[in-house]
C-alpha cells in the first residue's frame, strides 16, 4: 500500500478540491496523510457560526479534523504559518503570513513533519494556485521544492479543468438557469470572461489525470458541509441538487508534470501510476 501525501493552504481547500480523491485512496487501503499550512485565520466567516471569544483558527482547525475523518485520513498536520489573505491583502505583508515564508525554510518544515513518513505521492496546486491565491501558490512552491529534494517520484499538481467549466457556463447560459449550476456566487457572464482570460484552473489539454469520485460524493459534500465557518448550508455546495453536484464535482483533475498527456489520449485515472 501506498503513502499519499496532500499539502493544502487552508482548512476546507482538500474538501473542495480533492476529498473524493481522497477517500477513494483511503478506502483502497493507502495511507493518506494530510498537510495544511495555514489554519486560515484570514477566511471570511460565516456570520453567527463563532461562539464569543472563539478564535476562527481554533474553529477552522476543528473543522478540518472533522473532514479528515470523514475522508478517512490516516493523519493531520499543520506546517505553522498564518494565513496570507486573499492576493494583494494588507495581510499578504504579515511577516508571519505563508506568503512570505522562505521557500527553502518552509519545505525544510514540511520535510520534518514528513521525516517518519515514506511519501509514494504528493499533492499540491498547479503553478498558479488554481486561482491565484498568495498560499495555494506558495503550496506549489514549498511542496514541489520538497519533493524534489526528498526524491518523491510522483508528484501531481491538483487543478480545475476550465474547459469543461466553460462548457458548463455556457450550458446555463443557453438555458437560461437563474439557479443550480449557475448559482455558484458570481455573475454567469463573469465567469465566463474568467475562463475565457484563463485566469484560473488549466486547459483540459494541459491535464492528465481525471479522477472519477463518483462512489465518494456524499462523503465529499459532508466533508464541505463540516467547514460551517467559511460555507453556509445554504451555498452553491450544499444548496444544489444531487445530480447537478455529481456533474460539477464529479470528477477531479491533476496534472503530471513530468508526463504531459499526449494530444487525444484519454485522461489517466490513477495517481498512483507511473
Amino acid at each position: 500500500m501506498a503513502t499519499a501525501v496532500f499539502f493544502h493552504a487552508h482548512p476546507d481547500d482538500e474538501s473542495l478540491s480533492t476529498a473524493g480523491t481522497m477517500a477513494l485512496l483511503a478506502e483502497a487501503g493507502h495511507r493518506v496523510v494530510l498537510v495544511v499550512a495555514t489554519r486560515g485565520e484570514e477566511g471570511e466567516v460565516v456570520p453567527g457560526v463563532l461562539a464569543d471569544g472563539e478564535a476562527l483558527g481554533d474553529r477552522r482547525t476543528t473543522e478540518l479534523h472533522t473532514a479528515a475523518d470523514l475522508l478517512g485520513t490516516a493523519r493531520v498536520e499543520f506546517l505553522g504559518y498564518r494565513d496570507s489573505g486573499m492576493a494583494d491583502s494588507p495581510t499578504n505583508n504579515n511577516p508571519d503570513c505563508f506568503w512570505q515564508a522562505d521557500v527553502d525554510r518552509a519545505a525544510d518544515r514540511l520535510g520534518a513533519i514528513l521525516s517518519n513518513e515514506q511519501p509514494d505521492l504528493l499533492v499540491v496546486y498547479d503553478r498558479n494556485g488554481g486561482y491565484g491565491h498568495p498560499d495555494h501558490i506558495q503550496v506549489h512552491r514549498v511542496g514541489t521544492r520538497w519533493a524534489a529534494a526528498a526524491g518523491v517520484g510522483t508528484v501531481r499538481w491538483v487543478t480545475l479543468n476550465r474547459d469543461a467549466i466553460r462548457e458548463t457556463i455556457e450550458s446555463a447560459i443557453a438555458s437560461g438557469a437563474a439557479d443550480g449550476l449557475a448559482g455558484i456566487g458570481e455573475d454567469l457572464e463573469e465567469r465566463r470572461r474568467r475562463a475565457e482570460e484563463g485566469s484560473f484552473g488549466s486547459a483540459a489539454a494541459d491535464i492528465t489525470h481525471a479522477v472519477a469520485v463518483g462512489p465518494f460524493l456524499d462523503r465529499k459534500r459532508a466533508a464541505i458541509a463540516t467547514h460551517a465557518s467559511q460555507i453556509p448550508a445554504d451555498s452553491f455546495f450544499l444548496s444544489i441538487p444531487a445530480e447537478q453536484f455529481a456533474r460539477a464535482f464529479g470528477t477531479e483533475w491533476f496534472i503530471d508534470p513530468e508526463s504531459p498527456r499526449r494530444p487525444g489520449a484519454p485522461f489517466r485515472t490513477d495517481l498512483l501510476a507511473h
